[in-house]
This record gives C-alpha cells, structure tokens and sequence, in this order.
C-alpha cells in the first residue's frame, strides 16, 4: 500500500529553518551543497530510522511542503491520478541513482508527489 517514503521542506532561510527543525524535533541533516540541498535524517517514536525528507530552498513564494508517495509503477500512478480527476503538475522526473518523481494535485487542490525507487541503484 502506498504511504509516506519522503518530504521536502521549503525554506527561505536553509539554516534557520534546520536549527529549527533539529532543535525541535531532532532531526538530523545531510548537506549536498552542490544541490543546494540537506537531506534530513528521522526517527520514530520508539527510535527506528524514520521517514526521511529534505529542506532546500523556496523556489516560489506559493511553495509548500510536499509529501511523497511510493508506488511500484509511476507511470501507472500518474494515468490513474489523472484517471480520478487529479493533475499533473510535472512530468516524470529522474533522480539519478535513486529513483523517480512526479508532482500532482488532487481532486482537492492538495499537491503531492509520486515516487518510484530505482531498486536497480541499491
């Protein structure tokens, strides 16, 4: 079943907001600086590795955070998000060596995104 398998955070100020994210939740980060980019690292409540995510910059004022969605097939998810009224608001994209990403909306106005690992990069 399709659930949470990553969330992007939005942020004018990248180190502002991971002090904030770290002191409030202690979440750890992992920086790419030539993505401009910090992966974060969580745990559940009983200390098992978490859902992971990543802060980066806003790139537009309306900008949100997102949350992901893993799925087997994303271009069978993507037919079947605009098959039950939902939008494409990018195409399939290729994170090299992790895997694959789409941005939607739902029939609610809600963005989301799609994911499909590349289970070959492993």
């Amino acid at each position: 079943m399709p659930t949470i398998v990553h969330f992007d955070v939005p942020a004018e100020d990248t180190e502002r907001a991971m002090k904030f994210y770290s002191a409030l939740f202690g979440w750890d980060f992992q920086a790419f600086p030539e993505m401009q980019y910090n992966l974060i690292t969580t745990k559940n409540l009983d200390g098992t590795p978490g859902v992971g995510g990543g802060l980066g910059k806003r790139m537009e004022p309306s900008q949100r955070m997102m949350n992901y969605f893993g799925v087997p097939s994303i271009d069978a998810a993507m037919k079947q998000v605009q098959h039950l009224g939902g939008k494409l608001i990018s195409e399939k994209m290729a994170v090299p060596g992790m895997g694959f990403l789409a941005n939607c909306i739902d029939t609610e106005g809600n963005a989301f995104g799609l994911w499909e690992e590349n289970t070959q990069a492993r």
